[in-house]
């Protein structure tokens, strides 16, 4: 099963998380949120296991420039829509592999992943 990184190209943590899949020589699609868009379904699953709460990037500047009013009261269904409407607002990166949905990137976790 090939796994699947979701990110955007630009982003160092992306980065981090394609060169240690490279040099383990692991196989792996790269998902682009600004080319190809937010896969719904899978943004779903990793809401789902992850809980929108670690999902939603709030610390990033995308978030924290929404209004005041989209920002407050949030819950699973309010939280979607923002990631959707803005896929720089997700935790980067997502990686899907074998039924396990990672949230950022970590040499450790990963490598336990590809054992």
């Amino acid at each position: 099963m090939t796994a699947i990184l979701y990110g955007i190209p630009a982003c160092d943590t992306v980065r981090k998380a394609r060169a240690w899949l490279e040099a383990q020589g692991v196989t792996y699609r790269f998902h682009d949120y600004k080319k190809q868009g937010v896969d719904a379904a899978m943004l779903g699953r990793a809401i789902d296991r992850l809980g929108w709460e670690k999902v939603l990037n709030r610390q990033g500047t995308t978030f924290r420039k929404l209004p005041e009013a989209e920002r407050s009261g949030l819950d699973r269904d309010r939280a979607l829509a923002i990631m959707q409407a803005h896929p720089s607002a997700i935790k980067r990166p997502l990686l899907e592999h074998g039924g396990v949905i990672e949230g950022g990137f970590s040499p450790e976790r990963y490598a336990q992943l590809f054992d």
